[in-house]
């Protein structure tokens, strides 16, 4: 299938390794033109590189905290000037800590605010009005199973990507008369850092191994096995692409069956 992304230009967040890795992989495969953004500049260098090599596309990598607004202004007018445009924006981010909600003072819930959904919305904001100006443009945040089902221990992640979905099936709206999509992807347990880190926390309080909370995280999913990057980052290109040109304002499961939902 070819999903006409050949010379777009795609800015995605997060993205030296795990699942925004996996997005970058698939979308430079396709024929897109990439800028990358992560914290680590060690990490993202590496991935770029690779990414590079494999598939012979412009990869600008720039290390970022886009939990900060100015870094975010650096990173799109970057972007700018390289490219002139960005046509699709992957927003994605490690997650807040894990935790009760006992465990977390105020200033862990405003860090996961300004983590999970302020640099959503900044983001956005830097890249949105060229895309309705070319009346092109696609918009896919990472966000997770826990908000439609929540995952215990994960409250900040549950309440903070809450709010993210509810910004972006509203934007959704607003945005589709310039063919503008906005859609949401959310990831069930995959075999990422994120996951191993969720594992040994869980351990951590139950007195227990990371090998056995994996097992139990396997025991929750119908397929009965942890979903792998490349699953996820082939359903994000997909929603990028002209294939999915009337989709918008959706929230799709990538857990292997995990949420028990009918909506």
């Amino acid at each position: 299938m070819d999903l006409g992304l050949k010379g777009r230009v795609a800015l995605v967040a997060a993205s030296s390794r795990g699942l925004g890795r996996a997005v970058a992989e698939e979308l430079a495969a396709e024929g897109c033109d990439l800028v990358l953004c992560a914290r680590g500049k060690e990490a993202l260098e590496a991935t770029a590189a690779s990414i590079r090599a494999a598939s012979k596309r412009t990869v600008l990598a720039l290390a970022a905290d886009l939990s900060k607004a100015e870094d975010v202004s650096q990173v799109s007018a970057a972007a700018m000037k390289e490219f002139g445009r960005v046509d699709i924006l992957v927003t994605n981010g490690g997650g807040p800590p894990a935790g009760p909600f006992e465990s977390h003072s105020m200033e862990a819930w405003h860090a996961a605010v300004r983590q999970t959904l302020d640099s959503v919305v900044e983001l956005t904001r830097a890249v949105l009005p060229g895309m309705k100006e070319r009346r092109w443009g696609r918009i896919v945040n990472i966000t997770s199973i826990a908000v439609k089902q929540p995952v215990d221990n994960l409250i900040l992640s549950n309440s903070v990507r809450a709010a993210v979905t509810g910004f972006a099936r509203t934007l959704a709206n607003e945005v589709a008369p310039f063919n503008v999509t906005v859609n949401n992807v959310m990831p069930g347990y995959t075999r990422t850092d994120r996951v191993t880190s969720l594992a040994a926390k869980n351990a951590e309080l139950r007195g227990s191994t990371s090998e056995e909370q994996l097992a139990i995280f396997e025991q929750q999913i119908p397929m009965g096995r942890l979903g792998e990057p490349r699953e996820f980052g082939a359903m994000v290109a997909f929603l990028c692409s002209e294939r999915a040109s009337y989709t918008t304002g959706a929230s799709i499961p990538v857990d292997g069956g995990w949420i028990r939902g009918l909506l």
